[in-house]
């Protein structure tokens, strides 16, 4: 896969949030968003 750079559109995702609701590339279209993706716990990096 390609890397996204700024203001690159998001590939369509489905994902849950900190509250455990769904959230959709399609549920944000024509809003803006960060998703910030992070390493899991006690991993390098």
């Amino acid at each position: 896969m390609a890397e996204l750079r700024p203001g690159d559109q998001a590939p369509p995702f489905r994902l849950r949030d900190q509250h455990g609701r769904e959230v959709t590339s399609e549920s944000l279209r024509g809003t803006r968003a960060v998703v910030y993706f992070f390493p899991k716990a006690d991993t390098p990096g």
